[in-house]
């Protein structure tokens, strides 16, 4: 099991842990290891922050990134990529604002971290990476698609592609599966940063393929009950019904739809591409579409070498945000080891290793489970293959996949980020 760092607070001693996340929930078995750390203040390791919404609601996706960070530390510690060897700080950054600039003051100020993988959602992203941005410690997000993430500053990067690039790529799989479609209701929780960046993305590419929008409706991502916006989405007869929100919402909302008797296709954002999903909607989750930057199915060498290591370690399919976690820590350690070929790392003062970290880390081609990527100047991904799943339940109606049903070949530019 791997040994990872643990900072539960800012007055708690660091210590050793080893924890295992039930996924799902937000229960932790964890046994004290030997001894205590000063959370990466020794020589003998190179520390990297991860800051995760290990609880809340949206610690699903946090888990899942959890797990990518783990087979990560695993596989490049055994390698040897760095000299010292990276260690992984943990802290939980719960699923607000609030929790993700303690998290961040916590790694920077107390555990001296080299970079940070991080935060979960983008909303905690734009509260706490200034933070970083001002103490001069990159950041590398794997799941923030907001519009605006990478002009935070000159340390915010992120290796997850923006909305505007991967959202376009499920509307145009639907009018393949249906040419017909025209009237189309939109859903997205007006909560959550994400959800409404993703939601005018999907509006502008659906009014763009001369598609008529009927309805908005808003909702928020605490909520479970739809019932009131979906009857009356219902009563305008859409053909195409579009979800911006988290897994619990986007899941209650989907099987609310087939309850109340839309046959329509579904498509859901990047918040509902997770197997999280599937207890919640269940059999109603069968045939929704949803545009992903990462797929299990894809057949490069370098994704079926991270997939394998991953079941071997965890015994499950990695999702996105396991991918994107794990090509995160990947762009920081062979960064890293970049560096190590011409300076002593463990000697190298911290502010200038952080400095020269991030102008590294932007100067790279990486080839990683999610395909090659590389940077714009501003820290934002250039990604090239793009995908589109088609969730297919089991006859259970508990377990099921995201079907690989299309791919997009693309290098898109960013230099500026719309």
């Amino acid at each position: 099991m791997v040994k990872i760092g643990l900072i539960p607070n800012l007055t708690r001693t660091v210590q050793h842990l080893s924890c295992l996340v039930l996924l799902g929930t937000t229960l932790w078995g964890c046994s004290q290891s030997q001894g205590t750390s000063s959370a990466g203040n020794s020589a003998s390791e190179l520390p990297i922050g991860v800051a995760l919404a290990l609880t809340g609601n949206a610690s699903l996706y946090g888990q899942e990134s959890l797990n990518g960070i783990k087979v990560a530390e695993t596989r490049f510690n055994a390698q040897k990529l760095t000299t010292p060897p990276i260690r992984m700080v943990i802290q939980d950054t719960g699923s607000d604002e609030a929790g993700a600039v303690n998290a961040f003051q916590t790694l920077i100020n107390q555990a001296n971290v080299l970079g940070i993988i991080g935060p979960t959602l983008s909303q905690q992203a734009f509260s706490a990476d200034p933070i970083a941005e001002r103490a001069g410690v990159p950041v590398v997000a794997p799941s923030n698609t907001a519009v605006g993430i990478p002009e935070i500053g000159l340390f915010i990067s992120r290796v997850s592609a923006p909305v505007s690039v991967v959202a376009p790529a499920a509307i145009k799989a639907a009018l393949k599966l249906n040419p017909q479609l025209k009237r189309v209701a939109v859903f997205y929780a007006q909560d959550d940063a994400f959800s409404r960046s993703e939601t005018e993305i999907f509006q502008k590419t659906l009014k763009a393929q001369g598609l008529e929008i009927v309805t908005v409706q808003k909702g928020q991502t605490t909520d479970t009950d739809f019932q009131s916006q979906v009857s009356n989405a219902l009563r305008l007869n859409p053909d195409l019904v579009v979800i911006s929100g988290l897994a619990a919402d986007g899941g209650n909302l989907i099987r609310q739809l087939r309850e109340l008797n839309y046959k329509g296709l579904i498509i859901g954002g990047n918040g509902v591409n997770t197997v999280n999903l599937f207890p919640v909607c269940r059999a109603a989750c069968d045939g929704v579409l949803v545009a992903q930057a990462y797929s299990p199915e894809n057949p490069s060498p370098t994704n079926q070498t991270f997939r394998q290591a991953f079941e071997a370690q965890l015994q499950q399919v990695p999702s996105q945000f396991s991918a994107q976690a794990y090509t995160a820590a990947q762009v920081l350690v062979e960064s890293l080891n970049a560096l190590g070929k011409t300076n002593d790392l463990a000697t190298m003062p911290r502010g200038e290793l952080r400095q020269k970290l991030n102008q590294q880390l932007l100067q790279g081609t990486y080839d990683t489970p999610l395909g090659e990527i590389k940077f714009t100047p501003n820290g934002d991904v250039i990604q090239r293959q793009f995908y589109v799943g088609q969730i297919q339940m089991n006859p259970d109606g508990n377990s099921g996949k995201f079907a690989l049903l299309q791919v997009t070949e693309t290098e898109p530019s960013h230099s500026v980020n719309p």
